[in-house]
């Protein structure tokens, strides 16, 4: 064992969480815990980790943005031929985690993802800086490149391609959206014993809120 790393150790007692204190629903309640993030001034406050499962049963995680989030769910945008692309379109099923560490908090989501419709993904697009636009024709997200040289030629050609016109949504490029049927708010507290609040969507589509072990 890595004494080293096995001895690194802080405790928590900022906040406590309870059953009580909790909105009905969890989106809500997510909404509020972003705003603290981003009041507090947390490093990168919508980044989150998606975890996905292709059909060969292994699994993959990354950090990605948040782009919008409601009572249908969270979105996010990728390349439809990444990786986690391919495995969406295999396994729709992901996982999500937030974690601010400036606040001893972390979020999780788990629930089923489909992709948004082109209208909405067209919207989303339209609005990101041209140099993004370029860069997501550019990229072939997830394959072999011989080098960042290559990469930014490719980017320099899509720029003159288009010119002054506004660059356009590639086909392979898009949104998702990931819609819950369980979230667990996390709080720190001393000696371990932290706070979990779980919801879980029932079938009769109401969400039953408990309190977990830590």
């Amino acid at each position: 064992m890595d004494h080293k790393l096995a001895s690194i150790r802080n405790e928590y007692s900022l906040r406590d969480l309870s059953r009580d204190s909790v909105n009905d629903s969890p989106f809500t309640e997510f909404r509020k815990w972003l705003d603290e993030a981003i009041i507090a001034r947390a490093f990168e406050p919508t980044a989150m980790t998606l975890a996905t499962v292709g059909s060969d049963g292994f699994p993959s995680a990354r950090i990605i943005l948040l782009k919008d989030v409601s009572e249908k769910g969270l979105t996010f945008f990728t390349n439809y031929e990444s990786r986690k692309g391919k495995q969406l379109s295999e396994n729709p099923k992901a996982a999500l985690v937030f974690y601010w560490p400036e606040l001893e908090r972390q979020v999780r989501f788990e629930g089923k993802v489909d992709k948004l419709t082109d209208s909405e993904s067209d919207e989303y697009f339209s609005s990101r800086p041209e140099g993004s636009k370029a860069g997501a024709w550019a990229s072939r997200q997830s394959n072999i490149i011989s080098s960042r040289k290559a990469l930014e030629s490719e980017v320099h050609k899509i720029t003159a391609h288009f010119g002054n016109k506004s660059i356009p949504r590639p086909p392979y490029w898009g949104g998702y959206i990931l819609a819950p049927i369980l979230a667990e708010f996390w709080q720190g507290r001393p000696d371990r014993l932290n706070d979990r609040i779980q919801y879980f969507l029932n079938k009769e589509n109401r969400w039953e809120i408990s309190r977990l072990s830590p």
